[in-house]
């Protein structure tokens, strides 16, 4: 768990176990995961507020007399706090938590840990035992937290996108869905200019997404199909035998030549593929597709241009 779901946690338990208002100074002192400076502390729990009201938990402000001018507390109210589980057992509750815990990336990372924070503070049960794997799920894509909102807000989404021919055209879409498959993200929208449902790579988005201020901006259709991927661009390379264990690892097919191996490798990212045969110099030819042959010589005459 997270250093600061785990203070929310504390937080959580803190403000339920306490019989009166517990003021900030008293909160800094016995919370574990407040630190630094008085402002660093300030700013950091104000932040946790309203993050437990987030979650819909009420957080009672009031002081020991009312009175007298004391300092004011917090404190959390049994009854404004409730959960119901309806029929779940023990190992529904492990699900819940392993998924929760399983996300790892920055975007859905704060959604995950809210629901670690219900179910811990609370002291449910988990029948983690019936549960084998526990997996971890990355989302660590930079357009990821963009387009999750956007598909949460119904927004409408543009960027350009670098096409099986490493063509590269705007798109403008309506996000609906995110879905990972063999370790990449694929965003499942529809194509306005295109005027279909179609489904596309996140690590192919060429430059910044940029998502339209209105909300609602389109409905979201009941199902959703994935039959019309785009086509996963392919470069076909000659690989000096023994080198290049990078292309090899990641290629489609390999046939073996006295020299030369000829190889098939997926293109996840035009300036990735360029890279990565500008470094392995003239260990590897580029045969297809022509545009990736023509732009590394091209990039080839620029850098003897440079050095001579």
């Amino acid at each position: 768990m997270s250093r600061k779901s785990e203070r929310l946690v504390n937080l959580t338990i803190a403000l339920l176990a306490t019989k009166r208002y517990l003021t900030k100074s008293e909160i800094f002192r016995t919370v574990e995961g407040y630190e630094g400076s008085a402002d660093a502390m300030e700013r950091m729990f104000e932040r946790d507020k309203d993050d437990l009201r987030g979650l819909g938990i009420a957080i009672e402000l009031g002081t020991f007399d009312p009175l007298f001018e004391d300092e004011a507390g917090y404190r959390i109210t049994p009854s404004s706090y409730q959960l119901d589980l309806g029929t779940l057992d023990g190992r529904d509750i492990a699900l819940l938590s392993l998924a929760a815990s399983s996300w790892s990336g920055a975007a859905l990372e704060e959604v995950s840990t809210s629901a670690l924070v219900k179910l811990e503070s609370i002291g449910i049960d988990a029948d983690l035992e019936s549960i084998s794997l526990s997996p971890r799920i990355g989302a660590t894509n930079s357009h990821f937290t963009i387009i999750t909102d956007a598909i949460m807000r119904r927004a409408v989404v543009t960027f350009d996108y670098v096409s099986a021919d490493l063509s590269v055209s705007a798109r403008e879409l309506h996000p609906f869905a995110l879905r990972g498959r063999a370790g990449s993200w694929f965003l499942i929208a529809f194509d306005v200019n295109k005027g279909e449902q179609r489904t596309f790579r996140l690590d192919r988005i060429s430059g910044e997404v940029t998502v339209g201020k209105k909300s609602g901006a389109f409905s979201t259709p009941s199902s959703l199909h994935e039959e019309s991927f785009e086509d996963q661009p392919m470069a076909t390379l000659l690989l000096r035998k023994n080198r290049g264990n990078q292309f090899r690892s990641k290629a489609k097919s390999i046939v073996s030549g006295d020299e030369w191996d000829t190889i098939q490798v997926p293109i996840f990212s035009s300036s990735w593929i360029l890279s990565l045969i500008l470094w392995h110099r003239d260990d590897v030819v580029v045969l297809e597709p022509a545009s990736l042959r023509r732009e590394t010589i091209r990039t080839l005459e620029k850098v003897k241009s440079a050095h001579g």
